[in-house]
């Protein structure tokens, strides 16, 4: 696995019983898992799928985008 620096969004979801990750810059990369941490694995492998992926399609790779946090 690969060490990038994706946004991951982690929720439940009470409809399908487990928990959610998508990264909102890969378009359609998500993943789910029975907990936190399995999801967060999970969603780490798809990742790397997924830039493999497109990366075989020539498709462009998007760079991680980084938030500026500001405190006062």
């Amino acid at each position: 696995m690969s060490n990038y620096r994706y946004e991951i969004i982690i929720y439940y979801s009470n409809i399908d019983g487990c928990y959610i990750a998508e990264v909102p810059e890969l378009a359609g990369c998500i993943a789910d898992g029975n907990n936190y941490n399995d999801c967060l694995s999970n969603i780490k492998i798809v990742i790397d799928e997924w830039i493999e992926t497109a990366t075989e399609l020539g498709r462009t790779i998007p760079s991680p985008k980084c938030r500026k946090l500001e405190y006062a």
